[in-house]
């Protein structure tokens, strides 16, 4: 991954999640891990080692992870159910539905290796769809950190969740992206620069490239905000009808369908509120996926620093 100058690369956030949910468990015997044969790729090795008595494998049975998961939460545990956001949110959604949100369990849904991650694995192992399927069903958060900072804070802030929460996270190491100083609130995004010709609003492993593209603008004498919206639900409405307001046009940026996500989240919000401004969505279309890097499908959509760009360049100029 290329660096916007003067910024540092972090860790994955799997890796984040896996100390941050270590670190709580030995201070709390109530939280557990389960996973459906996912200790390696959710890099949980280190927890299992740890803390053997706190970690519970099911296999390759996401239905059964989310049952035994709701199961656990109902006797008091605090509990992260951890598994492929492509399986996680497809072969376990009616138990999502019903045994967690309908029956209101307090589980950690962790969706690992999101959106494109696997990359050349394909469609099969993409989770293009997560966002759309759960923000359709009631009483769920969900929260997609873009970077070490927002993972460790939503982890943290889970623990202590009364209702059901999906965590979102890739695989690839990210730019830290706040200052030390910041304060992190589910359900408020962060503005990660100023600006007012336009806003890009952005989640995940795709705040970043929106960055990098405010930076490369700022050079040509266009003023970017860029905003990492880490709560796509409940979404921060404040923020988005403040940068529809303040700025020009507004783009927003995720790695999902342009169907059902943060996009058509927030192009709701500026139509009710009767909000008229240039606007677009850029995430994935509706067509086959190209295989290829998690950076290459982002180059073939234009998710990068230079697509983005010249999205901006596009749409101010109409």
């Amino acid at each position: 991954m290329s660096l916007t100058p003067g910024m540092e690369l972090g860790k994955a956030n799997l890796d984040v999640f896996s100390e941050t949910l270590l670190a709580l468990a030995r201070q709390d015997r109530n939280v557990l891990a389960v996973t459906s044969d996912s200790r390696g790729s959710g890099k949980l090795a280190p927890f299992t080692a740890a803390m053997p008595a706190q970690i519970v494998e099911v296999g390759i049975a996401e239905q059964n992870l989310v049952g035994i998961a709701a199961g656990l939460a109902s006797a008091g545990k605090i509990v992260y159910a951890v598994s492929p956001a492509s399986f996680l949110t497809a072969r376990a959604l009616e138990q999502i539905k019903n045994d967690v949100c309908y029956s209101d369990r307090p589980v950690k849904l962790v969706g690992i290796s999101a959106g494109v991650s696997y990359g050349a694995l394909g469609s099969t192992h993409h989770s293009t769809h997560d966002l759309a399927a759960l923000r359709a069903i009631e009483n769920i958060a969900i929260i997609v950190p873009a970077d070490n900072f927002e993972t460790a804070e939503a982890i943290k802030a889970a623990a202590a969740m009364e209702h059901p929460v999906y965590l979102r996270f890739g695989k690839h190491p990210l730019a830290h992206l706040h200052p030390p100083q910041t304060q992190f609130t589910m359900g408020k995004a962060l503005t990660v620069c100023e600006g007012t010709d336009v806003a890009f609003i952005a989640t995940g492993e795709t705040v970043h490239p929106a960055l990098m593209a405010a930076r490369e603008l700022q050079t040509q004498g266009v003023s970017v905000r860029v905003i990492s919206m880490h709560t796509v639900k409940p979404l921060d409405v404040d923020s988005v009808i403040q940068a529809a307001r303040e700025c020009r046009a507004v783009i927003t940026v995720e790695e999902h369908s342009v169907f059902g996500g943060l996009g058509e989240a927030c192009a709701a919000v500026l139509l009710q509120a009767g909000i008229q401004i240039p606007f677009r969505i850029i995430g994935f279309p509706d067509e086959y996926m190209v295989t290829g890097s998690q950076l290459e499908i982002f180059e073939h959509y234009g998710i990068t620093a230079q697509g983005l760009a010249r999205t901006v360049r596009a749409l101010l100029t109409r």
